[in-house]
């Protein structure tokens, strides 16, 4: 229904209660009102037809209980308040519905805009009423925001300009205009509060405007300098730390951290700090597993969840789906991208050799009457798997064995939708995306496999309709993934080391190469970030497969290749020598598939020199020297 006219009937409805002196019903209905459009002019107008029946605004806001917790309710309060003149709780009130919804037009009402407000309003009732709202809204405010907000924010400059002698006003002030890019004016108030009253949150709002104003060394000079006045907030050594971080040297903002732990070891901020500054220093993934270690001992820290996120967001598997390396998947991107392109056309494409069968699922997502043919398969055999399995999620058919079918029967519909709702592309770290697959531990294993080569739809959302109209294949993947986070909660009071979990997972990650062998690596992945004690098993696995299809990439590709460098490399607690040879095994693989036309013969002389670097004169093979190493075969 239309904002207006649900708003409208709103009033209708309240006036007719009013007519028959049900004050109260009438009251909730002109807050219906307002909550479906901040802007009906009916609902104001009612609202003062209310407030004449029972005596004026301030005998109508008896009809609004204080603990009301509807927004519309609570607007209608402010408006009240500024009728009867009332206008310090009136701008209190206004300031609350504002930062609850900034995207709705709350602020555009005419007594905000009344110039002589300013002058009768006391400075300290203006400073609370900001620093209320910017605590509720983003920084800096999205152009989007803006215009809700910006009624408010004129206001406070005026009020600004009529009490040139208050501090805190100035400062509360310098915070709105910075969210609204208004730096010059951000500084400029953030200075003059700093003249009016030297104190610390004077120093604090000084040196953040100073920041947005790109003037790096200038903020770290007023907070250096407050610091040394007054040592005692630990949160600001934790900013100069991260300042210095940004300005290219951590070893410096360690220094400050290593201050702030000694006084608090336990302080929810500084040690994240540290860790993610540490990470700026070594790179790699020590400190990132580090800090997940910390926010696991200390789920209250949300900083810690906050850097984390931060820091994984961009890398394949700490923070999203990997992508694909088929050229059927490169295919289907240009069929799709196509403008004459529907998901009912017939498509035929002819691949050269073998890839995974997983593809198959992709292409026919997006143009489910396909057909997928492939002319060879290149040596060692891809449809092998590494070692004996137990469970197979894919058969050969086809007069040569070249067409990968599922192997197993449909899930429920039940379990399917499930997973489509759980399933992401995208998380914070490792250890958030376990966590939030915990909502498939209730399925059946054999729901979950069948799930990862029958996978749903997506969603019926704009990301679900991108997805299935440009990039299913990544649909695909993070299905796959989810499933296999799921078979990771399976049974999960069993020991790990002999538990179902971990026999599914692992004949998944040895089965034929495919996709569902990443989706599995990341599962035992993200298990053993979540669980310390399954650490050295699970690296020991990926290195394992990583190895055996780096081996196969000197003859032929293997396209998931790059995926398992990743994962083996998600695991620091792996000798260096495995680290090392993931790293190097990585680079050629991605310049490999970076190539528009790449000498396949020289790209796979590097994997080759990369493999033979560790192990010469007479390379062992992967499974016996990871027995040599760890003391256990699979």
């Amino acid at each position: 229904m239309d904002e207006r006219l649900e708003a409208e009937g709103e009033v209708a409805v309240a006036r007719l209660a009013v007519d028959s002196g049900d004050l109260r019903h009438a009251a909730k209905h002109l807050g219906n009102a307002l909550t479906a459009d901040p802007g009906c002019p009916d609902a104001y107008e009612a609202l003062g037809e209310l407030a004449a029946t029972v005596g004026g605004p301030a005998a109508a806001l008896e009809l609004f209980p204080a603990d009301e917790p509807y927004i519309g309710s609570v607007a209608c309060v402010a408006q009240l308040h500024a009728a009867a003149g009332q206008w310090e709780p009136a701008l209190s009130a206004l300031a609350a519905v504002i930062g609850a919804e900034p995207e709705r037009p709350w602020a555009h009402v005419a007594w905000l805009a009344d110039p002589g407000l300013p002058g009768r309003l006391s400075p300290d009732a203006v400073t609370q009423a900001v620093a209320g709202l910017s605590r509720d809204l983003p920084d800096p405010l999205p152009p989007q925001l803006r215009d809700g907000v910006r009624p408010f924010y004129a206001l406070v400059r005026a009020a600004v300009a009529a009490h040139p002698g208050h501090t805190l006003l100035h400062a509360m002030a310098s915070t709105l205009a910075r969210r609204f890019g208004d730096v010059s004016d951000a500084v400029a108030w953030a200075e003059r509060a700093r003249q009016l009253e030297p104190g610390h949150w004077q120093a604090v709002i000084l040196g953040t405007a100073l920041l947005a104003a790109g003037r790096h060394e200038d903020a770290l000079a007023v907070w250096e300098a407050e610091i040394a006045r007054d040592p005692s907030d630990l949160d600001l050594y934790v900013d100069v730390a991260e300042l210095y971080g940004k300005t290219g040297r951590p070893a410096e903002g360690l220094a400050r951290l290593d201050r702030a732990l000694a006084a608090e070891p336990d302080h929810p901020k500084a040690a994240p700090a540290a860790l993610a500054l540490r990470h700026a220093v070594d790179g790699g993934t020590r400190h990132l597993l580090a800090l997940s270690d910390h926010l696991r001992a200390h789920p209250d820290h949300g900083y810690a969840a906050h850097l984390l996120g931060e820091l994984c967001a961009d890398q394949p598997w700490l923070g999203h789906v990997h992508r694909a390396f088929e050229a059927s998947v490169n295919a289907l991107h240009q069929m799709l991208a196509a403008p004459e392109s529907a998901r009912d056309h017939e498509i035929e494409l002819l691949g050269s050799a073998l890839e995974a069968p997983s593809t198959r699922l992709a292409v026919r997502m997006g143009f489910p009457r396909s057909k997928l043919d492939y002319q060879s398969v290149h040596a060692p055999d891809p449809r092998l798997a590494q070692y004996r399995v137990d469970t197979a999620l894919w058969r050969f058919e086809g007069p040569d064995g070249l067409e990968g079918r599922p192997a197993v029967a449909p899930p429920t519909p039940r379990a399917a939708e499930l997973v489509r709702q759980v399933a992401a592309l995208s998380w914070s770290a490792p250890n958030a995306a376990y966590d939030h697959a915990v909502r498939l531990a209730g399925l059946s294993a054999e729901d979950l496999l069948a799930v990862c080569v029958h996978p749903p739809l997506p969603r019926e959302d704009e990301q679900g309709a991108y997805l299935l109209g440009r990039q299913p294949e990544m649909w695909v993947r993070a299905v796959q993934t989810f499933a296999c986070l799921g078979l990771a909660h399976h049974r999960a009071d069993e020991p790990w080391q002999d538990s179902r979990r971990r026999a599914l997972l692992l004949d998944l990650l040895y089965g034929p190469e495919d996709w569902t062998n990443e989706a599995a690596g990341f599962a035992l992945l993200a298990t053993a970030w979540a669980d310390p004690t399954s650490r050295e098993d699970i690296g020991a696995r990926l290195v394992d497969r990583m190895m055996a299809v780096g081996k196969a990439w000197q003859d032929r590709d293997a396209t998931i290749l790059a995926s398992l460098c990743h994962l083996v490399l998600a695991c620091p607690w792996l000798q260096e020598t495995f680290l090392d040879l993931a790293t190097k095994m990585l680079a050629a693989a991605t310049e490999y598939h970076a190539q528009p036309a790449p000498d396949e013969a020289e790209r796979r002389a590097e994997i080759t020199s990369a493999l033979a670097a560790r192990h010469t004169p007479q390379p062992p093979k992967p499974r016996s020297l990871l027995t040599r190493l760890f003391g256990r075969s699979r």
